[in-house]
């Protein structure tokens, strides 16, 4: 490590120690970089409207600053052990570059704001990444719902309950994951607001224009108190990760009942063959390898969020426990998007086996249509429910078609309510397309 920022003359830097402190950030802050880089160009130009800064100092810088993202994006410029962090990395290369000039860049603020604005707009960019995986999901759930409704099975407890339907299934994953998105649009709302600029939580002897940096990063609002700044760190990063929760939650649920499904006991779906696997020492197994890590990606969301949380036991104002916030975030959300990135084609691509799901239908679950019919007829339900259950061969035709038909409560199957899901899905439209075709992937450490 050749620069560390905060040396004192009286000090020699223990390399053991050293490496304790650092630990893995180096390397986690490349998954920042970029964003601690365009928080560092809004920051220059703060400085300016201040009179800190020169206009020809701060074309320099910001042209310094735009030229290193690139380089880190081109690969030409490396994060790595050179550096304690991400934000020595930017001020050693632009003191390398411009030298006086560059040593100017980190007047009126701490890396303790600079880590809080670098982590705010990555956690915005990822939000708006889980809000349009969701709402691909959705997408994809409503229009298989619309174009087939295949008799199957409906569960409780594991056991064969009522006749229910592919496209009710679909219907209930589209509205689940519809509020998944809402919630993460509704998060990233709440967690919207611009902390550059608070220093190390007590603000600074400078009038800093903070209401221009919170318009040039595009913020909805500026956080006021300095040491509410601290205090939202790591309790911003739980809401976030609430909000992909919520989502994977909802994935391991749909996981698991595809993992039952393609079972040779049910045999109501088969996957695609790029979704499975093969045993290393059974020749005849073809194994459902991604739908199961689909299912197991929750942990790790949840895992995130339990560590963020127990760092959280501290007092006001920064502590430097809060450096572990990093590790659990980004490795919460790499695994929770890049598990639903997978969901949308997974959806499209399944095949119901129907003559399975339809044999599967026996006489006793048509027993609560029964019950339901004797009921509207005049005999009071409780009576009902016994005749049903002493006779469930009873109800009329034993039809799975007709059971469905005669479902006519709102968002049943004779009225799925499928195109007020579009509507509301339709709402999220805007920001769905603002990050289409992002990769999860393309922002892993290197």
């Amino acid at each position: 490590m050749t620069h560390v920022l905060w040396q004192k003359s009286d000090t020699t830097v223990d390399a053991r120690i050293m490496r304790f402190l650092a630990g893995d950030d180096v390397l986690l802050d490349r998954e920042f970089f970029t964003c601690d880089i365009r928080a560092s160009i809004a920051h220059v130009e703060g400085l300016q409207r201040i009179g800190l800064l020169s206009a020809d100092e701060s074309t320099a810088l910001v042209r310094e600053l735009a030229q290193l993202g690139a380089d880190f994006a081109s690969g030409e410029f490396v994060l790595d052990a050179r550096f304690e962090d991400g934000h020595s990395a930017i001020e050693a290369r632009l003191s390398e570059r411009l030298g006086e000039t560059g040593r100017k860049v980190h007047a009126g603020r701490s890396r303790n704001d600079q880590i809080l604005v670098a982590t705010r707009l990555w956690l915005k960019d990822r939000l708006r990444e889980l809000e349009a995986l969701c709402a691909r999901s959705a997408q994809v759930c409503l229009d298989r719902a619309d174009c087939e409704s295949l008799p199957m099975p409906g569960y409780t407890h594991l056991q064969r309950a009522v006749v229910s339907s592919s496209a009710m299934w679909l219907a209930g994953f589209a509205e689940a994951f519809i509020d998944d998105a809402v919630r993460a649009r509704d998060t990233c709302a709440w967690i919207d607001a611009n902390p550059l600029g608070t220093a190390a939580g007590y603000g600074v002897n400078l009038p800093l224009d903070r209401q221009y940096t919170t318009q040039a990063l595009g913020f909805a609002r500026m956080q006021l108190s300095p040491i509410y700044a601290q205090l939202s760190r790591g309790k911003f990063e739980i809401a976030a990760l609430d909000a992909l929760a919520s989502a994977t939650l909802d994935l391991r649920r749909l996981a698991w009942d595809l993992s039952l499904f393609t079972t040779a006991e049910f045999g109501f779906v088969a996957l695609p063959n790029q979704y499975t696997t093969g045993s290393s020492i059974m020749p005849n197994k073809r194994n459902p390898d991604v739908v199961e890590l689909l299912r197991a990606s929750h942990a790790s969301v949840a895992a995130a969020r339990t560590q963020i949380e127990s760092l959280l036991s501290l007092p006001s104002g920064y502590q430097r426990d809060l450096q572990f916030s990093k590790g659990g975030l980004v490795h919460g959300f790499r695994c929770g998007l890049g598990a639903l990135a997978l969901l949308p084609d997974l959806l499209a691509t399944l095949q119901w086996n129907a003559p399975c799901m339809r044999a599967a239908i026996e006489p006793g679950m048509y027993a609560t249509d029964h019950a339901i019919e004797l009921a509207r007829a005049g005999t009071p339900f409780r009576d009902a429910y016994r005749i049903a259950a002493v006779d469930p061969l009873a109800a009329a035709g034993a039809d799975p078609e007709a059971s469905l038909a005669a479902r006519v409560s709102p968002g049943a199957a004779a009225a799925a309510c499928v195109q007020a899901l579009r509507e509301r899905l339709l709402a999220l439209a805007p920001a769905e397309a603002s990050v289409d075709g992002a990769d999860p992937a393309a922002r892993q450490p290197r």
